[in-house]
């Protein structure tokens, strides 16, 4: 199945950014899923999708696509089948970093990474029901709500579609990393003042933990034996842990072409007539 995507005080100075980050074999991944499940989707939605078979039997879809979207999804050879969506309210642990050290917060990761993964999969196992070969203009949102400080929803919505021709997308990928940015100590804060200077100790920080992020998405990437990437980008959010907790989330659309003489028409200039 495949997805494109659309285009948050001590003496003594810091230590530098450590590399504290997750083993490669310990790294969030994804998670084997097997075609055909309907686990984890409560009975309202498995009677949803019973309604939506019967609309695609005779043609009718519901999709979140723009005009202009659904028309571009139309020419690059995908048939819109329905709106497909996954959902998972997910409890966020704890854990505790040095206010003066650099490092990745690996239980924040797996926890994020985990509960997107699952928003994914069930909004996957719609689109098989559909017999969809994949799916476009997917969305990841993360809603709070007042009944919970440490609950999160992690939304998953997209429009399951079917594939005439042109590029395959072969699934979505992500990496992520939630890190602990260090503070600096109060004699390198004192000797900055009024100067035009780098912070080497902010600068690695968030340079590792991008790096983390987008190692993790491309990794991904070759496990599906992808071409390449498309739309891919990197959000940073720190989704109320703290100033110096930061979530680095990179993601984009794996493809492969469906042949190799597939071409992609030289796009036609447009010049607007009014003012």
């Amino acid at each position: 199945m495949g997805f494109l995507r659309r285009d948050d005080d001590d003496t003594q100075a810091a230590p530098q950014a450590q590399s504290q980050a997750v083993a490669p074999a310990d790294a969030p991944h994804a998670a084997t899923y097997e075609a055909g499940s309907l686990a984890g989707i409560p009975e309202s939605g498995r009677e949803r999708i019973e309604r939506m078979k019967q609309e695609v039997a005779r043609g009718f879809f519901t999709s979140d696509l723009s005009v202009n979207e659904f028309l571009l999804v139309k020419q690059s050879g995908f048939e819109p089948l329905g709106l497909v969506l996954g959902s998972s309210i997910y409890h966020i642990g704890f854990q505790q970093a040095m206010w003066n050290q650099s490092q990745e917060l690996g239980v924040l990761t797996q926890a994020m990474y985990h509960a997107r993964e699952l928003a994914m999969t069930r909004m996957e196992e719609e689109a098989d029901q559909l017999g969809a070969d994949g799916i476009v203009g997917v969305r990841l949102d993360i809603g709070r709500y007042e009944w919970g400080a440490d609950l999160a929803e992690f939304i998953s919505v997209g429009t399951a579609t079917l594939l005439r021709a042109g590029y395959r997308p072969v699934g979505m990928v992500m990496g992520n990393c939630v890190y602990h940015v260090g503070r600096q100590g109060m004699l390198a804060s004192l000797k900055q003042v009024g100067r035009n200077v780098e912070m080497p100790n902010y600068t690695q920080a968030l340079y590792e933990a991008r790096e983390l992020a987008m190692e993790r998405m491309q990794r991904e990437a070759d496990e599906l034996q992808a071409g390449g990437i498309v739309g891919a980008r990197i959000v940073e959010r720190s989704h109320g842990w703290g100033s110096h907790v930061i979530e680095f989330f990179a993601i984009g659309t794996a493809v492969v072409p469906t042949s190799a003489e597939h071409e992609i028409e030289k796009p036609t200039m447009v010049l607007p007539l009014s003012g």
